[in-house]
């Protein structure tokens, strides 16, 4: 086998596993792909348009493409709409802004909190108009670590984005199904598959919590290369991975 084609089989078992572990997937689901147009959501979409052709589970799949008109953070809508119509995936691309200097009762809010949550309104909004019951996110196995450690080290506990996210007030869920998978193994496999670079990268993404916190998850692993694997394995323990709101 070639590299390229032992990364997807790698990543393709974490992906069936994940759904299998979570039951992410259910007959008649309309799910909604986040496709920011970075590897991660470029890698999601892929996995999910191939697994929507296999007769059961029987689901449709959609992509949207949030546009942040204030910040520099751009994708080609060219590469995405050839990219999802190479799948047979309708692409639908909405625009939103959001101001800098919002603020809450505890003063000002971080600018990559306010674009999430602009982000993730437009997403809900996108999945209620398109009749879609799951929303899928393209956060891997990393992600998951790392925002475990975050609440740790700021927020005094231990959680996590969860695998499967039953939203109680309004019928939705949002499913994570690459959350086995590493991130690395997603990196290689889009420079082998040669999915197009974003334009332009957020002017915040290296100034975060999120980006200290995977700097020292990096040296631990260094240090440790089970770490990854010991941080998993109490998650999955203490149950953090499927939860509602």
């Amino acid at each position: 086998m070639t590299e390229l084609e032992q990364l997807h089989k790698r990543i393709s078992e974490r992906f069936v596993r994940a759904f299998a572990t979570y039951g992410l997937l259910s007959d008649g689901d309309r799910v909604l792909v986040g496709l920011s147009g970075g590897k991660d959501s470029l890698c999601l979409l892929e996995l999910l348009a191939r697994r929507a052709r296999i007769d059961r589970p029987a689901f449709g799949v959609e992509a949207v493409h949030v546009r942040m008109e204030n910040i520099a953070y751009e994708s080609s809508t060219d590469y995405l709409e050839h990219f999802c119509a190479s799948l047979g995936v309708p692409l639908h691309v909405v625009a939103t802004r959001f101001d800098v200097r919002q603020g809450g009762a505890g003063g000002k809010k971080p600018a990559c909190f306010l674009c999430s949550w602009h982000r993730r309104k437009q997403l809900f909004n996108m999945a209620q108009q398109l009749g879609c019951n799951k929303i899928a996110l393209g956060h891997h196995q990393d992600d998951l670590l790392h925002t475990s450690l975050m609440n740790l080290f700021y927020q005094g506990r231990f959680a996590t984005m969860p695998a499967m996210l039953k939203m109680r007030k309004m019928p939705l869920s949002i499913i994570r199904p690459l959350c086995m998978v590493a991130e690395a193994d997603i990196a290689r496999y889009a420079e082998l598959r040669g999915y197009e670079k974003q334009l332009k990268q957020c002017p915040y993404e290296h100034d975060s919590n999120r980006s200290s916190v995977r700097q020292l998850f990096e040296m631990a692993e260094k240090a440790n290369p089970e770490v990854r694997f010991s941080l998993w394995n109490a998650l999955v323990r203490e149950d953090k991975l499927t939860e509602g709101q």
